[in-house]
């Protein structure tokens, strides 16, 4: 036996993961309150105490680590047009862990300046113009980014041309470091050199100001941001390696108290004819993150997005009962459900936190009449056709409706012009494992996908329950969506 510790440094709770990777099963797994103000080994310690109530002493050959404490790395990105290169700076950011406070285009303003700095980023990733074409707005940004009062670094990827004279500008207040232009070429995206440099800062701002250089002694490599050992994990799940296939494309949903993050493994591209691609090219592994919606910190904004009418009705609680009772989770972040009423609520809110992130992260496709007749446009990944959900978060592992609560997952009549599945198959991680094989997979990548294909959970098949009431003939023709967009049901897809 080979046992090797896996351990995520989180915001709230510190969770440790042991495996025997000569055995390529899982050991068992604790987790205890993150001791982040006094000493974060605390913590630690106590997490792996508690798993070894479980699976007796172990002596851990290799340990490694990720976290998310304090709730990750603190970005604000600042571009030139909202929809081209400020965009792809969004999606450097999140694809390499990081928490996105902002997004800044054109040139920057004095109260935009005033607005970052009472961000308070740790990172600004300053993008703009192709390379060897528009100069004067990043060159402006600079100048206004370097008087901005604050503790964090800049990253430049934008215009190679202007690069230099960037650095001049901001080195002498802020650390500057640069990137490869994250847009070379118009709507050409090069972020991979960017996240690689995002997560190289992690390093050297979050372990140092969060108190996890103490951890470091401990840990066999380099510790990682939580989100890109997700991410790494969910890839590898989906794409396997190269002695064994993975699942394939699929949608992973993460529900938390503060945020809902969704990662989708898969092209995105036009599924059906007479559809044209608008934007920029979707990521093939993408992750969004919305800091608005969540189970407790932010719970307000499930209600306020999905409105309490939608809250009432799911949970068949009054609105005065709804709204009593997300005043106190509000403020009682750690209260778990512990009633019926409790229960009902919280099955409608993470209904809703799924219904809402997907529905943002999913591409849209509207109808446009040309003098050719009418075609469809397609903005963002179309989801349509992926089959496979990964669900993690306590109140999807912790209930029994945990199926109930992924469906929201797929198509809905209440946005017909989102690109979501119509039926797919349901995976829970109700161990919180994804993170940790995410860690793993650097080292034992073919262990780490046992493990995963062993325990996520097959809950099997859920379908929309509106397109097949469309397919059923539930909705005529004539009382379909205004757009003129109909889900790629059997009763519809011929001539495709």
């Amino acid at each position: 036996m080979k046992p090797v510790l896996l351990i995520d440094f989180g915001s709230t709770y510190t969770k440790v993961t042991a495996v025997d990777v000569d055995g390529e099963k899982l050991l068992g797994t604790g987790q205890s309150w993150t001791t982040i103000e006094t000493d974060i080994n605390e913590g630690l310690e106590k997490a792996v105490a508690n798993m070894e109530k479980e699976t007796g002493k172990l002596d851990f050959e290799e340990r490694y680590a990720c976290s998310s404490a304090a709730g990750g790395l603190k970005i604000v990105s600042v571009g030139l047009v909202p929809e081209l290169t400020a965009e792809a700076a969004k999606m450097a950011s999140l694809g390499a862990g990081g928490k996105v406070l902002g997004s800044f285009a054109f040139e920057l303003t004095d109260s935009d300046a005033k607005q970052i700095a009472e961000l308070k980023p740790e990172i600004i990733l300053l993008v703009g113009g192709t390379d060897g074409g528009n100069s004067e707005c990043i060159l402006h940004n600079s100048k206004v980014i370097a008087d901005i009062e604050g503790d964090f670094a800049v990253i430049i990827a934008g215009n190679r041309n202007t690069t230099d004279e960037c650095v001049k500008n901001i080195s002498g207040k802020h650390k500057t470091y640069t990137c490869e232009n994250v847009m070379p070429k118009f709507n050409q995206l090069n972020i991979l050199p960017t996240q690689k440099l995002i997560r190289d800062i992690f390093l050297e701002r979050i372990i140092t100001a969060k108190g996890l250089t103490k951890a470091t002694s401990l840990v066999s490599g380099i510790v990682n941001p939580t989100p890109a050992a997700v991410m790494r994990g969910i890839q590898l799940l989906a794409e396997g390696t190269k002695d064994e296939a993975g699942i394939g494309e699929l949608i992973a949903v993460d529900v938390g108290g503060a945020t809902t993050d969704i990662y989708t493994i898969c092209h995105g591209t036009p599924t059906r004819g007479n559809t044209v691609f608008k934007g920029l090219p979707e990521p093939y592994a993408k992750r969004t993150v919305e800091g608005d919606i969540g189970m407790r910190y932010s719970i307000h904004g499930i209600v306020e997005a999905a409105g309490i009418d939608r809250i009432c009705e799911i949970s068949g609680l009054s609105g005065d009962e709804v709204r009593e009772m997300v005043d106190r989770l509000s403020k009682h972040t750690d209260e778990v459900p512990n009633d019926e009423k409790t229960e009902a609520l919280d099955f409608a809110l993470a209904s809703m936190a799924i219904d809402t992130a997907v529905d943002r992260h999913s591409g849209k496709v509207e109808e446009v009449f040309t003098v050719m007749g009418s075609t469809f446009m397609q903005t963002g990944k179309d989801l349509s056709n992926v089959n496979k959900i990964v669900v993690t978060g306590g109140s999807l592992i912790h209930t029994k409706r945990t199926d109930e609560i992924a469906a929201n997952a797929l198509f809905t009549l209440n946005s017909p012009q989102s690109l979501r599945p119509i039926k797919a198959d349901v995976l829970v991680d109700r161990e919180y494992i994804i993170a940790s094989m995410g860690l793993l997979s650097e080292h034992y990548p073919e262990v780490a996908l046992h493990i995963m294909k062993d325990k996520l959970e097959d809950m099997g098949e859920v379908e929309s329950a509106d397109a097949k009431a469309m397919q059923g003939g539930g909705i005529a023709d004539n009382e379909a969506p205004s757009s003129g967009f109909k889900p790629m049901t059997d009763a519809n897809c011929h001539g495709f």
